[in-house]
This record gives structure tokens, C-alpha cells and sequence, in this order.
């Protein structure tokens, strides 16, 4: 099957080479979507085969998620991975979550650092992480083991159903919401996430992702 890996990206000159070197060992169509990086990010590109494409401003993760799965339903992909370009996913766990989508046993599949590995994870993003899966729960309605995970497939018929209107890290959450009203049919496999300084410093915060699950949870109270 004709599979994308989709990879967002801002302000990651200092993986984003090595990231998309590892990926096109095994996988010819990859995608990047430079989100107005201003330290070189695109530059690194180039030469190494990867689709570069570009946001001249930098609007958020969940807007380049939607720039890239556009142009690789585009370009005919028939499996989408997500995949970060901050060095913290592995590439070999790509082929265990295609493996559902291409057994016809899945349309979406999410990866779980909690069913398979988190290296190097601090005890408070552990502890956010595992509140933030009980929130998941009540806010999508989705029997998860782990929730704002960068590393998902989704089969082309899913990612023709899902569109981000979120544009930052609030984007995780849309998606869960949306498999959960388009009754997507979705399972869990086993990812390691290697958590370093520069991932860490680059993700989301404790406190921003506190005030996200208030926000939704507000909505949700309010609907």
C-alpha cells in the first residue's frame, strides 16, 4: 500500500535532518511541512528526497498535520502516518502501525508509549500524561491507554474524514473527537517514545497542556 509519513515541523534544525534520513531508509514518500521556521529548518531539507513543503507563518502543529495529509491524499496515499520531527519517535514502529490498517483490521491507529516504552520520561509529564487519559475518556468517549501521542496511521478513507480546524497542540484532542463521532474504527499498538532535553523543551508544557484539558473540558460541561 502507498504509504505517506507526515512530518511536522518548526524550528527543528537540529533533528530534522537526521529524522527524515532515518525515515527514507524504509519509506520513499515522505512528507515535511515546514511551519515558519526561522533557524534553518527547510534549509536542512535539502538534497535528502523528502517533499518539502512550507507555511510562510507559523501556525501550530495541527495546521501543519492538515497541510501535509492534504497533499499526500493528493498525491494518492492510501496509509498517513504523523510522525515528530523532534527525534523522539522510532521508525521501526511505523510498520507495526500500518500492520491493522493494512489487515483491513483498523481505519486508525494510535500509538501508546504506556502499552510499549517511555524512555527517559519525567515523573510529572508521566503523571499529566496518565491524568490526561481519563480526561480523554470522558471528552471523546475513547478507551485509550495514552492520548496526545504524535505517532498515528490513518487509512485513507480516515484522514478523508478528519479535518483539523484547531490549529496548535489542541489538534490531539480534535482528532480523538472526531474518530469518536465518525465512529472510526481505531486500536492501540506498543510505540517507544525517547524522551531527550531537546524534546522535552520543545513539546508542551505541563502548565499548557493543564490550561488545554481545562478549555475542553470546559466546552464540554457548556455543550
Amino acid at each position: 500500500m502507498k504509504v505517506f509519513i507526515v512530518i511536522p515541523a518548526y524550528n527543528e534544525r537540529r533533528t530534522i535532518r537526521q529524522v527524515v534520513e532515518a525515515v527514507l531508509q524504509q519509506y520513499s514518500q515522505v512528507v515535511v511541512v515546514d511551519d515558519g521556521s526561522t533557524d534553518g529548518t527547510y534549509e536542512q531539507l535539502a538534497g535528502l528526497g523528502a517533499c518539502r513543503l512550507r507555511h510562510m507563518l507559523n501556525r501550530g502543529q495541527g495546521a501543519s498535520l492538515q497541510t501535509g495529509i492534504e497533499y499526500a491524499l493528493a498525491q494518492g496515499a492510501e496509509i498517513i502516518v504523523t510522525y515528530d520531527a523532534d527525534g523522539q519517535h522510532c521508525v521501526q514502529d511505523i510498520a507495526t502501525l500500518i500492520e491493522p490498517i493494512c489487515q483491513g483490521e483498523a481505519e486508525v491507529v494510535l500509538g501508546s508509549r504506556f502499552l510499549g516504552s517511555a524512555e527517559n520520561i519525567p515523573w510529572h509529564r508521566r503523571g499529566m500524561l496518565r491524568i490526561a487519559v481519563y480526561l480523554t475518556r470522558y471528552l471523546s468517549g475513547l478507551r485509550l491507554s495514552d492520548t496526545h501521542n504524535g505517532l498515528r496511521a490513518l487509512s485513507r478513507t480516515a484522514a478523508e474524514r478528519i479535518h483539523l480546524t484547531m490549529d496548535r497542540m489542541a489538534h490531539a484532542s480534535e482528532i480523538l473527537d472526531i474518530i469518536g463521532r465518525e465512529q472510526l474504527h481505531y486500536v492501540e499498538r506498543p510505540v517507544t517514545i525517547s524522551y531527550t532535553t531537546h524534546s522535552l523543551q520543545k513539546g508542551q508544557s505541563t502548565w499548557d497542556a493543564i490550561r488545554l484539558f481545562v478549555k475542553l473540558l470546559e466546552a464540554k460541561v457548556l455543550q
